[in-house]
Protein backbone atom coordinates (compact mmCIF):
# COMPACT_ATOMS: atom_id res chain seq x y z
CA UNK A 1 0.00 0.00 0.00
CA UNK A 2 2.70 2.17 0.56
CA UNK A 3 3.10 3.33 -3.56
CA UNK A 4 -0.50 4.57 -3.30
CA UNK A 5 0.14 7.88 -2.17
CA UNK A 6 1.20 9.53 -5.50
CA UNK A 7 -0.96 8.13 -7.55
CA UNK A 8 -3.78 9.31 -5.59
CA UNK A 9 -2.33 12.76 -5.64
CA UNK A 10 -2.37 12.28 -9.75
CA UNK A 11 -6.30 10.78 -9.05
CA UNK A 12 -7.62 13.84 -6.97
CA UNK A 13 -5.56 16.63 -8.70
CA UNK A 14 -6.92 15.29 -12.16
CA UNK A 15 -10.54 14.89 -10.95
CA UNK A 16 -10.21 18.44 -9.08
CA UNK A 17 -8.70 20.22 -12.32
CA UNK A 18 -11.15 18.84 -14.33
CA UNK A 19 -14.10 19.99 -12.32
CA UNK A 20 -15.40 16.32 -12.22
CA UNK A 21 -15.86 16.40 -8.51
CA UNK A 22 -15.81 19.54 -5.64
CA UNK A 23 -14.10 17.66 -3.06
CA UNK A 24 -11.99 14.83 -2.33
CA UNK A 25 -11.94 12.89 0.48
CA UNK A 26 -8.81 11.38 2.04
CA UNK A 27 -6.28 11.07 4.69
CA UNK A 28 -3.38 13.25 5.71
CA UNK A 29 -0.72 12.97 8.56
CA UNK A 30 -1.93 13.47 11.80
CA UNK A 31 -0.28 15.59 14.50
CA UNK A 32 0.55 11.76 16.36
CA UNK A 33 2.29 8.86 15.26
CA UNK A 34 -0.45 6.29 14.09
CA UNK A 35 -2.81 8.75 13.88
CA UNK A 36 -4.08 10.13 10.38
CA UNK A 37 -6.46 12.37 10.08
CA UNK A 38 -9.55 12.78 7.25
CA UNK A 39 -8.76 15.54 4.88
CA UNK A 40 -10.85 17.26 2.19
CA UNK A 41 -8.90 18.53 -0.96
CA UNK A 42 -10.72 21.14 -2.82
CA UNK A 43 -8.15 22.46 -4.89
CA UNK A 44 -5.67 20.68 -7.05
CA UNK A 45 -2.80 22.67 -5.57
CA UNK A 46 -3.17 20.60 -2.10
CA UNK A 47 -3.73 17.29 -3.07
CA UNK A 48 0.28 16.85 -2.04
CA UNK A 49 -1.20 16.99 1.79
CA UNK A 50 -2.88 13.25 0.58
CA UNK A 51 -1.25 10.36 2.17
CA UNK A 52 -1.97 6.46 2.85
CA UNK A 53 -0.40 4.03 4.75
CA UNK A 54 -1.24 1.61 7.33
CA UNK A 55 -2.89 4.14 9.44
CA UNK A 56 -6.03 4.98 7.66
CA UNK A 57 -8.71 3.14 9.63
CA UNK A 58 -10.84 5.46 9.90
CA UNK A 59 -13.86 4.80 7.56
CA UNK A 60 -14.16 7.91 5.29
CA UNK A 61 -18.20 6.50 4.92
CA UNK A 62 -18.87 8.71 7.75
CA UNK A 63 -18.46 11.77 5.96
CA UNK A 64 -20.89 11.27 3.11
CA UNK A 65 -24.22 11.84 5.06
CA UNK A 66 -26.16 13.73 3.51
CA UNK A 67 -23.84 15.99 1.68
CA UNK A 68 -25.14 18.01 -1.39
CA UNK A 69 -21.27 18.20 -3.86
CA UNK A 70 -20.20 15.63 -5.86
CA UNK A 71 -17.57 13.96 -3.99
CA UNK A 72 -14.63 11.46 -4.87
CA UNK A 73 -13.65 9.35 -1.73
CA UNK A 74 -10.60 6.76 -1.55
CA UNK A 75 -12.14 3.68 -0.22
CA UNK A 76 -10.87 0.35 1.55
CA UNK A 77 -13.22 -2.14 1.58
CA UNK A 78 -15.08 -1.88 4.23
CA UNK A 79 -15.70 1.79 3.10
CA UNK A 80 -16.83 0.60 -0.08
CA UNK A 81 -19.52 -1.72 1.50
CA UNK A 82 -20.68 1.36 4.04
CA UNK A 83 -20.75 3.72 0.81
CA UNK A 84 -23.40 1.06 -0.88
CA UNK A 85 -25.04 1.42 2.35
CA UNK A 86 -25.33 4.95 2.50
CA UNK A 87 -26.49 4.71 -0.98
CA UNK A 88 -29.14 2.18 -0.65
CA UNK A 89 -30.60 4.12 2.45
CA UNK A 90 -30.70 7.49 0.86
CA UNK A 91 -27.95 9.10 2.60
CA UNK A 92 -26.29 10.09 -0.76
CA UNK A 93 -26.73 9.50 -4.31
CA UNK A 94 -24.75 7.19 -6.46
CA UNK A 95 -23.98 10.04 -9.47
CA UNK A 96 -22.45 12.30 -6.74
CA UNK A 97 -19.80 10.11 -5.27
CA UNK A 98 -16.59 9.48 -7.42
CA UNK A 99 -14.93 6.05 -5.94
CA UNK A 100 -11.49 5.72 -5.92
CA UNK A 101 -10.81 1.69 -4.84
CA UNK A 102 -8.23 1.31 -2.53
CA UNK A 103 -7.08 -2.32 -2.27
CA UNK A 104 -6.27 -2.81 1.33
CA UNK A 105 -4.26 -5.07 3.26
CA UNK A 106 -5.29 -4.24 6.60
CA UNK A 107 -4.70 -1.12 9.35
CA UNK A 108 -2.09 -1.26 12.27
CA UNK A 109 -3.67 -1.17 15.67
CA UNK A 110 -2.24 1.31 17.87
CA UNK A 111 -2.95 -0.24 21.09
CA UNK A 112 -1.34 -3.24 20.04
CA UNK A 113 2.13 -1.31 19.52
CA UNK A 114 1.92 1.01 22.10
CA UNK A 115 1.87 -2.12 24.31
CA UNK A 116 4.97 -4.39 23.11
CA UNK A 117 7.12 -1.10 22.98
CA UNK A 118 8.36 0.62 26.17
CA UNK A 119 8.33 4.44 26.31
CA UNK A 120 6.54 7.62 24.36
CA UNK A 121 6.12 6.74 20.76
CA UNK A 122 8.39 9.54 18.91
CA UNK A 123 7.69 8.02 14.81
CA UNK A 124 6.15 4.76 13.28
CA UNK A 125 7.48 3.62 9.55
CA UNK A 126 6.58 0.75 7.56
CA UNK A 127 7.71 -1.33 4.77
CA UNK A 128 5.31 -3.69 3.16
CA UNK A 129 5.52 -6.11 5.74
CA UNK A 130 7.38 -4.58 8.81
CA UNK A 131 6.42 -1.95 11.16
CA UNK A 132 9.44 -0.17 12.47
CA UNK A 133 8.75 2.21 15.93
CA UNK A 134 11.12 4.48 17.22
CA UNK A 135 10.84 5.65 21.19
CA UNK A 136 13.44 7.55 23.15
CA UNK A 137 14.78 4.17 24.45
CA UNK A 138 14.73 1.82 21.50
CA UNK A 139 13.95 1.00 17.93
CA UNK A 140 11.74 -1.97 17.65
CA UNK A 141 10.57 -3.94 14.35
CA UNK A 142 7.42 -5.89 14.37
CA UNK A 143 5.73 -7.93 11.71
CA UNK A 144 2.70 -5.95 10.44
CA UNK A 145 0.54 -9.25 10.21
CA UNK A 146 1.17 -9.10 14.62
CA UNK A 147 -0.16 -5.64 15.02
CA UNK A 148 -3.33 -5.86 12.54
CA UNK A 149 -6.30 -4.69 13.93
CA UNK A 150 -8.80 -7.52 14.73
CA UNK A 151 -11.44 -6.57 11.92
CA UNK A 152 -8.49 -6.14 8.90
CA UNK A 153 -6.89 -9.53 10.23
CA UNK A 154 -10.27 -11.33 9.97
CA UNK A 155 -11.30 -9.25 6.88
CA UNK A 156 -12.31 -11.23 3.98
CA UNK A 157 -13.40 -8.13 1.73
CA UNK A 158 -9.90 -6.42 1.54
CA UNK A 159 -10.97 -5.24 -2.22
CA UNK A 160 -13.29 -2.40 -2.97
CA UNK A 161 -16.74 -3.92 -3.89
CA UNK A 162 -17.89 -1.07 -6.12
CA UNK A 163 -15.59 1.60 -7.51
CA UNK A 164 -15.38 3.79 -10.58
CA UNK A 165 -11.72 3.84 -10.97
CA UNK A 166 -8.73 1.76 -8.35
CA UNK A 167 -5.00 3.01 -7.32
CA UNK A 168 -3.81 -0.40 -7.72
CA UNK A 169 -4.76 -4.22 -8.81
CA UNK A 170 -6.82 -6.09 -6.73
CA UNK A 171 -5.21 -7.79 -4.00
CA UNK A 172 -5.55 -11.52 -2.53
CA UNK A 173 -8.82 -12.38 -0.41
CA UNK A 174 -8.09 -13.88 2.57
CA UNK A 175 -9.33 -17.50 2.79
CA UNK A 176 -10.20 -19.90 5.53
CA UNK A 177 -10.43 -17.14 8.01
CA UNK A 178 -12.70 -18.46 10.64
CA UNK A 179 -14.18 -15.09 11.71
CA UNK A 180 -16.66 -15.82 14.42
CA UNK A 181 -14.72 -18.29 16.55
CA UNK A 182 -14.30 -15.79 19.60
CA UNK A 183 -18.60 -15.42 19.06
CA UNK A 184 -19.30 -18.85 19.27
CA UNK A 185 -16.74 -19.58 22.32
CA UNK A 186 -19.32 -17.01 24.02
CA UNK A 187 -22.12 -18.61 22.58
CA UNK A 188 -20.87 -21.55 24.67
CA UNK A 189 -20.34 -20.06 28.05
CA UNK A 190 -23.23 -21.20 31.25
CA UNK A 191 -25.18 -18.05 31.82
CA UNK A 192 -23.40 -16.62 34.54
CA UNK A 193 -20.31 -16.78 32.99
CA UNK A 194 -21.92 -14.57 29.89
CA UNK A 195 -23.16 -12.44 32.08
CA UNK A 196 -20.10 -11.79 34.15
CA UNK A 197 -18.10 -11.81 30.58
CA UNK A 198 -19.79 -8.97 29.57
CA UNK A 199 -20.11 -6.90 32.75
CA UNK A 200 -15.98 -6.65 32.65
CA UNK A 201 -16.55 -6.12 29.20
CA UNK A 202 -18.88 -2.34 29.23
CA UNK A 203 -17.43 -1.95 32.87
CA UNK A 204 -14.80 0.67 31.59
CA UNK A 205 -17.23 2.30 29.25
CA UNK A 206 -17.57 5.92 30.09
CA UNK A 207 -20.89 6.86 27.86
CA UNK A 208 -18.42 9.04 25.73
CA UNK A 209 -20.11 7.73 22.38
CA UNK A 210 -16.72 7.83 20.31
CA UNK A 211 -18.02 4.73 19.43
CA UNK A 212 -21.47 6.13 17.75
CA UNK A 213 -19.80 9.30 16.31
CA UNK A 214 -17.56 7.30 14.64
CA UNK A 215 -19.87 4.57 13.20
CA UNK A 216 -20.62 5.57 9.61
CA UNK A 217 -24.15 4.08 10.47
CA UNK A 218 -25.05 5.79 13.19
CA UNK A 219 -26.41 8.50 11.30
CA UNK A 220 -30.02 9.28 13.28
CA UNK A 221 -31.10 13.27 13.22
CA UNK A 222 -31.63 12.39 16.85
CA UNK A 223 -30.28 9.31 18.96
CA UNK A 224 -32.31 7.66 21.04
CA UNK A 225 -30.18 7.92 24.16
CA UNK A 226 -30.42 11.72 23.64
CA UNK A 227 -34.50 11.50 23.52
CA UNK A 228 -35.96 12.84 26.39
CA UNK A 229 -39.41 12.14 25.13
CA UNK A 230 -39.84 9.60 25.86
CA UNK A 231 -36.75 9.44 27.61
CA UNK A 232 -35.81 5.69 26.28
CA UNK A 233 -32.41 5.69 28.79
CA UNK A 234 -30.23 7.35 31.63
CA UNK A 235 -27.63 9.66 31.28
CA UNK A 236 -25.36 8.12 33.97
CA UNK A 237 -23.52 5.63 34.36
CA UNK A 238 -25.86 3.18 35.75
CA UNK A 239 -24.89 -0.50 34.67
CA UNK A 240 -28.18 -0.76 33.06
CA UNK A 241 -28.27 2.23 31.28
CA UNK A 242 -24.36 1.70 29.93
CA UNK A 243 -25.49 -1.96 28.82
CA UNK A 244 -28.61 -0.95 26.68
CA UNK A 245 -26.70 2.00 25.01
CA UNK A 246 -24.55 -0.97 23.78
CA UNK A 247 -27.04 -3.40 23.14
CA UNK A 248 -29.78 -1.36 21.50
CA UNK A 249 -26.90 0.78 19.14
CA UNK A 250 -25.56 -2.66 17.78
CA UNK A 251 -29.38 -3.95 16.95
CA UNK A 252 -29.40 -0.74 15.32
CA UNK A 253 -26.65 -1.70 13.16
CA UNK A 254 -27.76 -5.39 12.43
CA UNK A 255 -27.62 -6.34 8.61
CA UNK A 256 -25.85 -3.35 8.09
CA UNK A 257 -22.50 -3.50 9.95
CA UNK A 258 -19.41 -4.34 7.70
CA UNK A 259 -17.02 -4.62 10.95
CA UNK A 260 -15.01 -1.90 9.86
CA UNK A 261 -13.65 -1.27 13.44
CA UNK A 262 -14.19 2.59 13.13
CA UNK A 263 -16.32 2.07 16.58
CA UNK A 264 -13.10 -0.39 18.37
CA UNK A 265 -10.73 2.00 17.26
CA UNK A 266 -12.62 5.24 18.44
CA UNK A 267 -13.26 3.37 21.70
CA UNK A 268 -11.11 5.77 24.24
CA UNK A 269 -10.84 2.40 26.84
CA UNK A 270 -10.46 0.00 24.18
CA UNK A 271 -13.84 -1.90 24.58
CA UNK A 272 -14.29 -4.55 21.82
CA UNK A 273 -17.58 -3.50 21.37
CA UNK A 274 -17.65 -5.53 18.10
CA UNK A 275 -18.46 -8.37 19.63
CA UNK A 276 -22.14 -7.02 19.81
CA UNK A 277 -22.13 -5.96 16.10
CA UNK A 278 -20.28 -9.06 14.96
CA UNK A 279 -22.28 -11.31 16.58
CA UNK A 280 -25.75 -9.93 14.65
CA UNK A 281 -23.92 -10.07 11.74
CA UNK A 282 -22.98 -13.85 12.11
CA UNK A 283 -26.63 -14.34 12.89
CA UNK A 284 -27.50 -13.05 9.39
CA UNK A 285 -25.19 -14.71 7.24
CA UNK A 286 -26.59 -18.02 9.11
CA UNK A 287 -29.97 -17.27 8.79
CA UNK A 288 -30.53 -15.01 5.94
CA UNK A 289 -27.67 -15.69 4.00
CA UNK A 290 -26.61 -12.02 3.98
CA UNK A 291 -23.41 -9.62 4.33
CA UNK A 292 -24.20 -5.76 4.60
CA UNK A 293 -23.19 -3.67 1.33
CA UNK A 294 -22.24 -6.07 -1.24
CA UNK A 295 -24.62 -4.90 -3.78
CA UNK A 296 -26.84 -1.81 -4.48
CA UNK A 297 -29.44 -3.73 -5.63
CA UNK A 298 -30.63 -5.27 -2.51
CA UNK A 299 -32.31 -4.12 0.38
CA UNK A 300 -30.33 -5.36 4.18
CA UNK A 301 -31.72 -8.20 5.44
CA UNK A 302 -34.04 -7.02 8.19
CA UNK A 303 -35.53 -4.05 5.76
CA UNK A 304 -37.40 -6.28 3.23
CA UNK A 305 -40.19 -8.45 3.39
CA UNK A 306 -41.45 -11.19 1.56
CA UNK A 307 -44.25 -13.20 1.68
CA UNK A 308 -43.08 -16.55 1.68
CA UNK A 309 -40.20 -16.21 4.14
CA UNK A 310 -40.49 -19.26 6.55
CA UNK A 311 -39.40 -17.45 9.48
CA UNK A 312 -37.67 -20.39 10.99
CA UNK A 313 -35.59 -17.58 12.79
CA UNK A 314 -38.64 -17.30 15.13
CA UNK A 315 -39.20 -19.90 18.38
Amino acid sequence: MLGYTEKMRDIAGRLLKECDVDMVIGFRKGTMPMMNEPCFVTKPEDVQSLVWDSNCGINLANYLTNRKEKIAIFAKGCDSRNIVTHIIENKIKRDQVHIVGVPCTGMIDKRKITGMVTGEILEVSETENTIKVKTADAETLLDKTEVLQQNCALCVHRNPVVHDEMVADPVEEQADVDRYADIRKIEAMGSEEKWQFFEDLLSPCIRCYACRNACPLCYCPTCFVDESKPQWVGKGQDPVDVRTFHFLRAYHCAGRCTDCGACERACPVGINMRLLTRKLEMDCQEQFGWEAGLSLDQRPALDAYQANDPETFIK
